[in-house]
């Protein structure tokens, strides 16, 4: 019989390491953050872009979901381009 495992998130699933998984889980909430901010807007992607200081084939990327395009430090500076405060929250393992 096949014994199933459970995770705390996709990321823990799919990732070698606890480290890549919290890496890719901030990643992810920020990108999602960032993508919600700039949709609402409602503005041309040009303009999106613009705001954010980047091109629109990359800003299209971001608005994709591509996430193993951006690095956590990137998106970091693209939420503060956006107006959005990243905080960090730091626990022990369990």
């Amino acid at each position: 019989m096949e014994q199933r495992q459970s995770f705390s998130n996709v990321w823990d699933a799919l990732e070698n390491t606890p480290a890549e998984a919290a890496s890719m889980a901030m990643r992810s909430n920020l990108l999602i953050a960032i993508e919600q901010r700039v949709r609402s807007w409602q503005v041309t992607q040009a303009e999106a872009a613009r705001r954010l200081g980047i091109t629109q084939p990359r800003l299209n990327d971001l608005l994709r979901g591509r996430i193993t395009k951006f690095s956590l430090d990137t998106l970091i500076s693209l939420a503060s381009q956006a107006g959005l405060t990243v905080r960090l929250d730091i626990a022990e393992a369990a």
